[in-house]
C-alpha cells in the first residue's frame, strides 16, 4: 500500500541541510516524490549527492507562458537560461559514469542547451525528433509539429543501450519486401531494426481530447510509448531513473511498470498528487507500441511480367524513388 503523505522536513545540523522526506513513496521497487524546485530539492537527495543517478529523463517548462497551476512560466529570456543551466548541472552531477540523460525541448532552447551539456563534458549520442500531427494551428509561419529530444550520456562506452528491447519492424521489410532483411548480419531478428531518430505513430500524438492516457489538469502530457523506448533502451531493471519534472507523472509510470527505481520532483504539491495516484494507478498502454511499423507507404511490390502475382519466379525490386 503507498505510504500517506509526509510534510517535507529540512533538519540543519552543523550549517548543512540533511535530504528531507518525500511527500510520497512507494516500495518495491523504490519510489520518491519530492515537491519543491528541483534546484533545492536535487542537491539534497542522497542519491544525487553519491552521483548514483542511472537515468536522467527531463521535461522542463518551455517559457511559453503555459498556465500552470503555481509555476511563473513567463521569465525574462536571462533569467529562464539560468534555470535552465543550474538543473541541467544538478542532473548531469548527478549521474553515475556509465550514466545517460534526455531532454524534451522545443526549437526556443535546443540549441543553448546542446551547447552547455557539450561544455559540461557530456557526449551526444542521438538528436531525436518527436512528430507530432496535432500541431498549434498558425498563418504566420510553418505551424510547429515536434519536439527535441537530446540524448546525452557521459561515457559512451559504458552508458546502457538495450537496442533489443525498442527494436521495430524495417520499412524494408513490411513496405518494400527487400529479402536482405531476412538475413541481417547486424545481430538484429530479421525485418527488425532499431528505431529512426525521427519518433511518430500510432500511439505517438500528443495526449489530448480524449485520448485514453489523458490525465486532467495537465499540461503537455508525453504519451507513454515515448517514454517506454527511453527507459528500455538506456536503463536496466533495478536502476535509478530520476525526473525533475514530474507533471502528469508518465517518467514515474512508465519507471515503476518497467522495475526501475525512481525519483521525481514537482514544483506543484497538486500536480504531485495527481502524479503519484496515476502511478499507483499504473500504465495504461505499456507494450502497445510494440513491434509496429512506423512505414509511411503501403506495402508494395513491383513484379516482372504485366499483371503477374508475386510469387515463384517472380522478380522482386525496391521502388527507389519512394524510401
Amino acid at each position: 500500500m503507498p505510504k500517506k503523505p509526509k510534510q517535507v522536513v529540512e533538519v540543519k545540523l552543523n550549517g548543512m541541510t540533511h535530504a528531507p522526506q518525500p511527500e510520497f513513496s512507494l516500495p518495491g521497487p523504490d519510489l520518491r516524490v519530492y515537491v519543491g524546485d528541483c534546484r533545492n530539492c536535487l542537491a539534497r537527495i542522497p542519491e544525487v549527492k553519491s552521483k548514483s543517478v542511472d537515468l536522467v529523463f527531463a521535461d522542463p517548462p518551455f517559457n511559453w507562458n503555459r498556465a500552470y497551476d503555481k509555476w511563473d512560466d513567463k521569465m525574462p529570456r536571462e533569467d529562464y537560461l539560468k534555470f535552465t543551466a543550474e538543473w541541467l548541472d544538478l542532473c548531469v552531477d548527478a549521474l553515475t559514469p556509465a550514466g545517460s540523460m534526455w531532454v524534451n525541448i522545443p526549437d526556443d532552447t535546443a540549441a543553448e542547451i546542446v551547447l552547455h551539456m557539450k561544455g559540461r563534458g557530456m557526449f551526444m549520442v542521438n538528436w531525436c525528433i518527436w512528430h507530432y500531427r496535432f500541431g498549434q494551428n498558425t498563418i504566420d509561419k510553418f505551424i510547429s509539429s515536434h519536439v527535441h529530444a537530446l540524448y546525452f550520456c557521459k561515457n559512451p562506452a559504458k552508458r546502457t543501450w538495450n537496442a533489443k528491447e525498442i527494436l521495430e519492424p524495417s520499412d524494408r521489410a513490411t513496405t518494400y519486401f527487400d529479402p536482405r532483411t531476412q538475413s541481417k548480419k547486424d545481430g538484429m531478428p530479421p525485418g527488425m531494426r532499431v528505431p529512426m531518430d525521427v519518433w511518430y505513430g500510432k500511439f505517438w500524438g500528443r495526449i489530448q481530447g480524449n485520448n485514453t492516457e489523458r490525465r486532467a489538469n495537465h499540461d503537455n502530457q508525453l504519451p507513454e510509448v515515448y517514454l517506454e523506448r527511453v527507459i528500455r533502451a538506456c536503463s536496466n531493471e533495478g536502476d535509478l531513473v530520476l525526473d525533475p519534472f514530474l507533471g502528469s507523472g508518465t517518467t514515474g509510470v512508465i519507471a515503476h511498470a518497467l522495475k526501475r527505481r525512481f525519483i521525481g520532483t514537482e514544483f506543484s504539491i497538486d500536480n504531485a498528487k495527481s502524479a503519484f495516484a496515476r502511478i499507483v494507478e499504473g500504465p495504461v498502454r505499456l507494450g502497445a507500441g510494440a513491434g509496429l511499423s512506423t512505414a509511411i507507404h503501403a506495402p508494395r511490390r513491383v513484379t516482372a511480367g504485366a499483371g503477374r502475382k508475386p510469387g515463384a519466379g517472380a522478380s522482386t525490386k525496391l521502388l527507389d524513388d519512394e524510401s
